[in-house]
């Protein structure tokens, strides 16, 4: 195995794995799913925003994966599959549990390293407070471009959307998500004030 237990990589299938998966093969399908594992809960996790919930759709999507893989007609779309998977149960599981729980956490960032811890936190936090605000639609686009790293062709063929659907959605996400973080900009100046 040419990758570290844990390391993502998305891009190349072992078209073996998945047909021996397909077969029946628990091992097989063991194998493709421990190099993901760990991705996709963060997937999952970013959508859901809680540990626990995002286990438990993570788990959910596992189980309907190995259920409906005998489906999948093209092998070098698994990944894509999966992740199609992955958001449609967070999404789902979101929509059953209309209650919504606050809870604020900060995430850590996949980006440039060396910058000042201090604004990293801080950014950090103003982007997890825009982010919660989010309908899960619109985080789930978010997660898969700027996380997963799909592009909106990818986030169409994964999402089973069309692709002005996909650019549509996501123009509309990054509108939100400033406006967002345009309105906690602004209630930290009125609540600065107001001190």
């Amino acid at each position: 195995m040419a990758a570290a237990v844990g390391e993502w990589e998305w891009k190349r299938v072992d078209g073996d794995l998945v047909k021996a998966a397909q077969e029946g093969g628990r091992e097989a399908y063991v194998d493709l799913i421990r190099v993901r594992a760990d991705h996709l809960f963060a997937v999952a996790h970013r959508i859901l925003r809680d540990v626990d919930r995002a286990e438990d759709a993570l788990q959910d999507a596992l189980i309907i994966a190995w259920r409906d893989i005998k489906g999948l007609r093209d092998i070098d779309r698994f990944d894509a599959w999966l992740h199609r998977v992955v958001v449609r149960v967070c999404l789902e599981q979101a929509t059953r549990e209309r209650r919504r729980v606050v809870n604020l956490q900060v995430l850590p960032l996949d980006g440039p390293a060396g910058r000042d811890e201090f604004l990293d936190v801080a950014d950090r936090d103003q982007l997890e407070r825009g982010f919660q605000r989010l309908p899960l639609q619109q985080r789930a686009i978010l997660v898969l471009h700027h996380f997963v790293g799909y592009s909106p062709a990818e986030i169409a063929q994964a999402l089973g959307i069309p692709d002005g659907t996909a650019r549509s959605r996501l123009h509309h996400a990054h509108r939100a998500m400033r406006a967002a973080l345009e309105a906690d900009a602004r209630r930290g100046i009125h609540e600065g004030r107001s001190a």
